[in-house]
C-alpha cells in the first residue's frame, strides 16, 4: 500500500501537477520535487513529519 500510495502521490503532484513541454523537462522538474517530498513536504501518515526526518542513517545525521 505504501508504494502504491508513493506512485499516485507521484502521479499527482509531480508527473502530472502542471504541463510540461516535454519528457526532458518533466525529467528535470524531479530532482527539485523530490528533495521537497523527503525534506520539506509533511507527510500525515507520519504525524506531520518528513521522511527524511524518519530516517535515522541518513548521511551527516550522525556528527
Amino acid at each position: 500500500g505504501k508504494v502504491e500510495r508513493f506512485h499516485r502521490t507521484l502521479l499527482d503532484e509531480w508527473a502530472y501537477h502542471r504541463p510540461y513541454t516535454s519528457d526532458a523537462e518533466r525529467q528535470a522538474a524531479f530532482p527539485g520535487w523530490l528533495d521537497w517530498y523527503n525534506y520539506h513536504r509533511p507527510h500525515t501518515g507520519i504525524g506531520g513529519h518528513t521522511p527524511a526526518s524518519r530516517v535515522t542513517n541518513l548521511s551527516g545525521q550522525h556528527i
